[in-house]
């Protein structure tokens, strides 16, 4: 099976400070993070205490609802320190990381000849079944619910999004594994789309055992929601799978090696990267180790795990995401500009709405920063939500019904098929300054208790 689906509705933000195709260096991090939030909807249980020693691949956290479900160390070192919140919330677990790594060794194994219960307790017992996102609701893959397909986009439209034809490069041998594996897992096959006007060599694109679909358009064209949406929609009582391209490639590695690598290339970016590049690191790297990669003091630059648009503000001293491959670094806007969107003739401010003149120059790159330009206001009804939207929902009235928690106007305005991450460009545009995202979360989480 092949399609090709051009989206006209989306856009792409044109920000400075793409990474050019150079692995500036190979960071060897004296403190890694493991962090249950990057995980929705865990109740963590720690297996650890701090003193304690780790291999890559040993058990640090399991989930309470689960406790096959097991989240592993990236690194070998020494459980330094546990770090928790308000009501003892579990926020970090730090590991001061050996200067050579020691891994578990969980044996290789073909995954082609390995049973579907064998290729589950090996994605358990090294920590990657985390790597599994089930749709609805972003959550962790259920053990008990076979997923009706499993998704995979093999290119990015965010916002400076690591180039996958450079960050995974070296690593079809690997691809080709992962794939293997989780074909294994569900009998609706493994699902790549591609970017139909892509140059250059995707490591994706000669793979066995994957079914193709082509996209082309603007951002969100790259989310794997969006072409979930087009290829096969998410119906009530109904779940998929997903999984980034990095995180497919550790699991080829397990398979492979029996071993888990982290390993990935992430690109550093943004308008305050003094060298938009590539850093080679394991996930949970603290952002210290890119100090010389930006412009300016730590304390004037937001810290970004992942891209603009759904990033995690994590600070000059905070870890990267499990899921992330990006570091995204923006110039705070502690500021206030007189007259504001009044002045039409400012060349330096990208405007979606024509408010400015930046439309006559498209080709042009703006250094934008964090300043929302402007506060809050009425939420009013308008169209500017469907215009970067390829998705054939309502994103206003989904929008009210999880403000208002309203559970049956959630369900028939597509709560099932849109994470977050769908509904970003939304928030970007939005004439009130609306927090959409985060009332999505809301609405999800609000499903996640009543219809559990």
């Amino acid at each position: 099976m092949s399609d090709n689906i051009n989206l006209k509705r989306g856009l792409d933000i044109p920000v400075k400070g793409t990474a050019v195709r150079q692995l500036k260096k190979a960071i060897v991090p004296d403190i890694v993070a493991l962090k249950p939030t990057d995980f929705r909807g865990l109740i963590p249980k720690l297996l650890v205490h701090e003193g304690d020693r780790v291999l890559a691949g040993s058990p640090v956290m399991a989930d309470k609802a689960d406790m096959s479900i097991l989240f592993t160390s990236p690194v070998s070192g020494t459980v330094r320190e546990i770090v928790r919140g308000e009501k003892r919330k579990l926020l970090e677990v730090r590991i001061e990381a050996d200067k050579t790594v020691e891994y578990v060794d969980f044996g290789v194994k073909d995954p082609g000849k390995t049973s579907p219960e064998g290729i589950r307790s090996a994605l358990l017992e090294s920590g990657l079944w985390p790597a599994l996102v089930q749709r609805p609701y972003g959550i962790i893959a259920s053990l008990q619910t076979a997923p009706k397909a499993i998704f995979i986009s093999s290119f990015s439209t965010a916002p400076l999004a690591p180039e996958i034809q450079f960050s995974l490069q070296d690593e079809a041998e690997n691809l080709q594994a992962g794939i293997d594996a989780l074909a294994r897992l569900t009998d609706g096959g493994v699902h790549v789309s591609f970017n139909s006007k892509e140059t250059g060599n995707n490591p994706f694109k000669g793979l066995k055992n994957i079914t193709t679909h082509y996209f082309s358009g603007p951002h969100p064209a790259g989310n794997v929601g969006v072409q979930i949406h087009h290829i096969s929609p998410i119906a009530k009582g109904e779940t998929v799978w997903t999984v980034a391209p990095h995180l497919l490639a550790a699991i080829g590695r397990l398979f492979r090696t029996g071993r888990l690598d982290l390993r990935r290339k992430v690109a550093v970016t943004g308008p305050k990267a003094s060298e938009p590049s590539y850093v080679e690191a394991v996930a949970g790297f603290c952002m210290k180790e890119i100090a010389g990669m930006y412009d300016g003091k730590a304390d004037e630059i937001r810290f970004i795990s992942g891209d603009v648009l759904t990033g995690t503000n994590v600070g000059s001293e905070g870890f990267l995401g499990f899921f992330d491959d990006q570091i995204t670094l923006l110039a705070e806007g502690h500021y206030h500009e007189m007259f504001g969107w009044g002045k039409p003739f400012r060349t330096r401010k990208f405007s979606f709405s024509h408010t400015y003149f930046s439309w006559l120059t498209p080709g042009k790159k703006y250094a934008m920063d964090t300043n929302l330009n402007g506060g809050v206001r009425a939420f009013v009804m308008s169209d500017v939500y469907g215009k970067v939207l390829p998705m054939h929902i309502y994103p206003v009235y989904l929008i009210k019904a999880c403000m208002a928690g309203d559970i049956d106007k959630m369900e028939q305005f597509g709560i099932y098929e849109v994470l977050p991450e769908d509904l970003a460009l939304c928030e970007y545009v939005c004439p009130s300054k609306i927090e959409i995202q985060s009332a999505l979360s809301d609405g999800i989480d609000l499903m996640m208790k009543e219809m559990a």
